[in-house]
């Protein structure tokens, strides 16, 4: 008979350090029709563009049918790729589309970098806090973690100075992620990105730049990308369209130009997926390819999320209670707070849940799970009635918990 217990599975043993993914318990939590959540980093699903998608596809389908269903290269439709790389061009970085690699998501990104870089130990540079799905790619190869202290301004460049000259075997890379940063929607400072660059330069530590948000500025300009630097310092850069267009279509690109580099992640995406969707490339190649579409689409994007970030912001002044502090991002999806020390966010997304709210508490986006008064507020998904009643009940649910 065959064995039904997780004991008796030889599994290997990486997955000792795999916990159940914060990022798909949000999701599920999404689905209750009597919750307002501020938990999932969700674009607002009214902004898709169902119209375009659909004239797209059908332009796609007559004129480059079969290729569009065909397999296609590893490194992703040449259309797409010179996209990407114009696209970055005009942000101030020196790309060619031959450094451009198509993946499915970000996510698949974070993981291709880790198998090309991580051995078990191996340890990455991160902020702190940093991304959840970035840990979570991360465990899966068994990485350890220097965390760099960062603040109002982002990653702390003196931080990560000493950080490194503290650490005897150098790490394997710094991830970071510089404009509106998740969770706590910062935007690292224009002053310090040159000092990070030429630091990680000094240190022959690669950066992995991993941009999701740096269209969604609520000023209208773009931050530069640190892939902008000139710099000997290896850089790897990702990319997404699931913020400016869908993230049903999972488009997103790696940039690497290090050729050495490249070679070692090209074969390694083959092994797991050969290459990502040719007709999720096709049809999105189709729609960036009109540039008065996607410039007035990010710009109507930007427009409903500045709103929605001031009708939290007032929401929470009106509600919150004393000892909840919280920043007001220029950009991005989310808020990031903390609230007193004495309470645990984890058992205040519980006390939260049952009054019909929910967030992501902070301790998630800490890898060595360290620190529990932080919490992320997404903004982008909910209409404003819904973000005005959702801070209601989550302050109500504070008060509770604080006693």
């Amino acid at each position: 008979m065959v064995g039904t217990l997780g004991s008796e599975h030889a599994f290997a043993t990486r997955t000792n350090r795999l916990r159940a993914s914060t990022i798909r318990e949000m999701l599920t939590a999404t689905q209750r029709p009597d919750v307002i959540s501020f938990a999932g980093g969700l674009p607002a699903p009214e902004l898709f563009p169902l119209a375009e998608v659909e004239a797209a596809t059908s332009r796609v389908l007559r004129r480059d049918g079969a290729a569009a269903l065909q397999y296609s290269v590893s490194e992703g439709i040449p259309a797409l790729r010179e996209w990407v790389a114009a696209r970055l061009c005009a942000r101030g970085a020196s790309v060619c589309a031959e450094d451009v690699l198509i993946v499915g998501g970000s996510q698949q990104a974070l993981d291709l970098v880790a198998k090309v870089f991580l051995d078990p130990g191996d340890t990455v540079v991160v902020e702190n806090p940093t991304y959840l799905g970035a840990i979570q790619a991360f465990d899966a190869y068994e990485a350890r973690y220097l965390t760099v202290e960062t603040d109002a301004l982002g990653l702390v460049p003196d931080s990560l100075e000493h950080a490194l000259e503290a650490e005897r075997i150098r790490p394997k890379f710094l991830y970071l992620t510089p404009n509106f940063q998740n969770p706590t929607g910062v935007l690292l400072a224009a002053e310090r990105r040159a000092s990070i660059v030429a630091i990680c330069e000094r240190f022959r530590l690669p950066i992995f730049e991993d941009d999701p948000y740096g269209e969604l500025s609520f000023d209208d300009v773009v931050p530069p990308t640190l892939l902008s630097h000139e710099s000997d310092c290896t850089l790897l850069y990702c990319g997404t369209g699931s913020k400016i267009v869908a993230p049903g279509l999972r488009i997103a690109w790696l940039v690497v130009r290090d050729e050495a580099v490249r070679e070692k992640i090209v074969p390694a995406k083959q092994a797991t997926d050969l290459h990502t969707g040719t007709f999720a490339q096709y049809v999105f190649a189709e729609l960036v390819a009109d540039a008065r579409f996607l410039d007035a689409h990010i710009a109507s994007i930007r427009s409903l999320y500045a709103h929605r970030r001031d009708v939290m912001d007032v929401a929470m002044r009106a509600h919150m209670p004393a000892g909840v502090t919280y920043n007001v991002p220029t950009g991005g999806m989310f808020f990031w707070a903390s609230v007193p020390e004495s309470v645990d966010t984890e058992t205040l997304f519980a006390a939260a849940s049952r009054d019909g709210v929910l967030f992501v508490p902070g301790r998630a986006f800490y890898p060595h799970r360290d620190r529990s008064n932080g919490l992320r507020l997404n903004f982008s998904n909910a209409g404003d009635d819904a973000i005005r009643t959702g801070i209601e009940r989550l302050a109500r649910a504070i008060r509770e918990v604080g006693g």
